[in-house]
C-alpha cells in the first residue's frame, strides 16, 4: 500500500481549511443578520447555502477525525482508509461549495488556488488511484470486512465482546423474520438484554444503571449500540435510544423524588420506553407542538394526537411533551414534560380506557423498514395524568422543550452508533457476496471495480466509527454538543449509501427480501429521519450555530 507520510498535500488542506470556511461562513452571516443579530426570513432566503455550508463542515470535521487517525499509531490499512476517505471529502467539500463561491464571499482565484494545488492535487491522486483502490478492496476482503481501529480500553472491548456474541446468537436468527413479518421485538430478545443491563447505560448506578454516579458513559452506549445494530437496527439496535432519552431528560429536570422512582424501573427494564414528541403537523418543528394538558384536581387530562411514536405499543412509559400553557405565542416555552403510564401490547392496534373515562388509542404506521418497534400514531382523549408525572413538579413547568433537548443530543450520537452498526453489517454482507458469487467466470471480488467499491465502502465505515467514538468522549468530557449533531448527520448520510452499494453488489438477489442487505437498505433510510431530519439538523442547529458564531466572533474583533 501506499505510504504518504512524507505528502504534504492533505497537511496543506487541514491548515488552510478552516481560514477558507471561516471566511465563507462570515459572509453568510452577514447576508442573514439584521442589526447584528440572524434574521429568521433572511435565513430561510439562504436556506441552500445554509445546506451545503452545514453537509461540508461535517465532511471536513469527519475528514479531520480521520487526518488524526492517520498520523497516530495506526495500521497500514487504517492509513490507507483514512487516506481515501479524505481524498473523498476534498472532493465533496470542493462540489458543495464551488457553485456557491459569490454566495460565500470567495473569489474563484483564491478557491482554484486552494483546491487545485498541485500537492494536494497528487495526494488526492495517489489515494484514489485505481490500482491503489483495487488493491485496499482486495485487503478488506482478505479482513472480510473488519475495518475501522478505535481505541477502547479493556472494559469496553470484553463489553463489545459480550454484545457482539449476544447479538450473533440471539438476535441475528431472529432478525429476517421479525422484519418480514412485522412483528413485535419478542421476549426472547428483551429478557436477555434486560439481563445484560442494556436498559441501564444511560442511568447512574445510584440509579440501578450502570452508568458512572458522577459522569457520563457515551461510549458504553455507543460500544453496544453499534453491537446490537449490526444484528438489527429495529430488533436491537434502537432498544436503547428511548430509555436513554427519557433517562437523560429526567436526569437533567426531574424531581429526586421522581428519579428515585423512575429511573430504576427503566434501568431494570421493568418499564419499556415510548417517546411522543412529533406530531402530525409538527415533525421537527418542537415549539409548535399543540397537544394540550390541561389542569384538573390532581393532575392533568392530555387531549391531542401524536404521530410517529416508537415502541409506543409495548412501552408501558411514555415521555410526552405537552402544551401546559394557552398562549400559542409562547412557542416552545409554554410546554411541558409528562410520563405517561399505559399497558404494554404487542398488538399493532390498541385502545386503552381508564377508569376515568380518559382514553388513549394507537395505531401502528406501515413503513418499508425499520420494523419489530413499529411506530403509532397516538390520540389521547381526556387522558388523565397524575400531578407528580408532570417532570419537574411545579417548576418543570414551561421547561418541556428543554428537557426533550437535553434527551435529543444522547439520541444523536446514539443514532450515530446505530449508523454504524448498520454499516458494519452491509459491508460484511457485501464481502461475502463477492467472494461467492461468479459472474463471467470469476469471483465478483476479482474484479476491479467490485474491489474499488468495497474500498471506498470501507473507508466510509472506518471514518465514521472513528468519528462517532471521538464524539462519544467528548460528550464524556462535558463537550461535544455541537459534533453530536455533525456526526449523526456524517453517519446516517454514510449508512444510507453504504447500505446501497452492498445492495447494488448483490445485484437482483440484494432487491429480494430473503436477503438481509435488503433489510439494511430500507432500515438505513430511516436514520436521517429520526432524532432530527437532516434538513433540520443542518439548517436549524448546524448552520445557525456556525453562523451565530461567526456574528459573535466578529463582534469581538470588531
Amino acid at each position: 500500500m501506499i505510504n504518504f507520510s512524507n505528502s504534504e498535500g492533505f497537511g496543506s488542506f487541514f491548515d488552510g481549511f478552516p481560514g477558507l470556511i471561516q471566511q465563507a461562513t462570515e459572509s453568510l452571516a452577514k447576508s442573514c443578520s439584521k442589526d447584528g443579530a440572524l434574521d429568521p426570513q433572511s435565513l430561510d432566503q439562504q436556506q441552500v447555502a445554509s445546506y451545503e455550508l452545514a453537509l461540508a463542515y461535517a465532511e471536513y470535521r469527519a475528514a479531520k477525525v480521520a487526518w488524526e487517525s492517520y498520523n497516530s499509531p495506526a495500521t497500514q490499512m487504517q492509513q490507507a482508509l483514512c487516506g481515501i476517505y479524505i481524498a473523498t471529502a476534498v472532493q465533496s467539500i470542493k462540489a458543495r461549495l464551488e457553485p456557491l463561491s459569490p454566495v460565500f464571499g470567495i473569489e474563484q482565484s483564491d478557491f482554484d488556488r486552494f483546491f487545485c494545488g498541485g500537492e494536494l492535487r497528487s495526494a488526492m491522486q495517489a489515494c484514489l488511484a485505481p490500482a491503489h483502490l483495487a488493491e485496499v478492496g482486495r485487503e478488506v476482503i482478505q479482513l472480510q470486512g473488519e475495518v475501522g481501529q478505535v481505541d477502547i480500553d479493556d472494559d469496553k472491548g470484553m463489553m463489545q465482546t459480550a454484545f457482539r456474541k449476544l447479538a450473533a446468537d440471539i438476535i441475528e436468527p431472529r432478525a429476517e423474520s421479525i422484519h418480514r413479518q412485522d412483528l413485535t421485538v419478542p421476549e426472547e430478545i428483551l429478557q436477555p438484554l434486560r439481563e445484560m443491563g442494556v436498559f441501564g447505560i444511560s442511568v447512574p448506578q445510584q440509579y440501578g444503571g450502570t452508568a458512572p454516579d458522577a459522569d457520563a458513559d457515551n461510549l458504553s452506549m455507543i460500544v453496544v449500540t453499534e453491537a446490537l445494530s449490526e444484528a438489527s437496527l429495529a430488533a436491537a439496535g434502537s432498544l436503547i435510544t428511548r430509555p436513554e432519552i427519557l433517562a437523560r431528560a429526567l436526569l437533567s429536570g426531574g424531581t429526586q423524588e421522581q428519579k428515585s422512582r423512575w429511573l430504576p424501573q427503566v434501568a431494570s427494564g421493568e418499564k419499556l420506553c415510548g417517546i411522543a414528541i412529533t406530531e402530525p403537523d409538527y415533525g421537527s418543528d418542537v415549539a409548535g407542538l399543540s397537544l394540550k394538558a390541561s389542569p384538573v384536581p390532581g393532575g392533568w387530562l392530555l387531549n391531542g394526537a401524536k404521530s410517529w411514536c416508537t415502541f409506543a405499543g409495548k412501552a408501558q412509559l411514555l415521555f410526552v411533551i405537552a402544551r401546559t400553557d394557552t398562549d400559542r405565542s409562547l412557542g416552545h416555552r409554554g410546554l411541558s414534560a409528562f410520563l405517561v403510564e399505559k399497558p404494554g401490547t404487542d398488538e399493532h392496534e390498541f385502545c386503552f380506557e381508564q377508569e376515568s373515562g380518559g382514553r388513549l388509542t394507537g395505531s401502528s404506521i406501515p413503513t418499508i423498514g425499520y420494523r419489530g418497534m413499529h411506530s403509532y400514531d397516538l390520540v389521547f382523549e381526556d387522558y388523565f395524568v397524575p400531578e407528580a408525572n408532570l417532570i419537574g413538579g411545579a417548576e418543570g413547568q414551561g421547561r418541556g422543550f428543554y428537557l426533550a433537548m437535553a434527551g435529543l443530543t444522547g439520541g444523536r450520537i446514539q443514532t450515530a452508533a446505530r449508523a454504524s452498526g448498520v454499516m458494519r453489517a452491509a459491508l460484511k454482507a457485501a464481502v461475502r457476496y463477492s467472494q461467492d458469487r461468479k459472474v463471467f467466470g470469476a469471483h465478483l471480488g476479482d474484479y476491479q471495480l467490485t474491489q474499488a467499491k468495497l474500498a471506498r465502502m470501507a473507508a466510509q465505515v472506518a471514518v465514521s466509527r472513528c468519528f462517532a467514538y471521538s464524539v462519544g468522549a467528548l460528550l464524556d468530557s462535558g463537550e461535544g454538543q455541537m459534533e453530536a449533531s455533525l456526526v449523526k448527520l456524517f453517519a446516517c448520510r454514510s449508512a444510507e449509501w453504504i447500505t446501497r452499494e452492498a445492495l447494488q453488489i448483490h445485484g437482483g438477489m440484494g432487491y429480494a427480501e430473503e436477503t438481509a442487505v435488503s433489510r439494511y437498505f430500507v432500515d438505513a433510510r430511516v436514520l436521517s429521519i429520526f432524532e432530527g431530519a437532516e434538513e433540520t439538523l443542518a439548517l436549524k442547529v448546524i448552520a445557525r450555530q456556525l453562523l451565530q458564531d461567526a456574528l459573535d466572533n466578529g463582534e469581538r474583533h470588531s
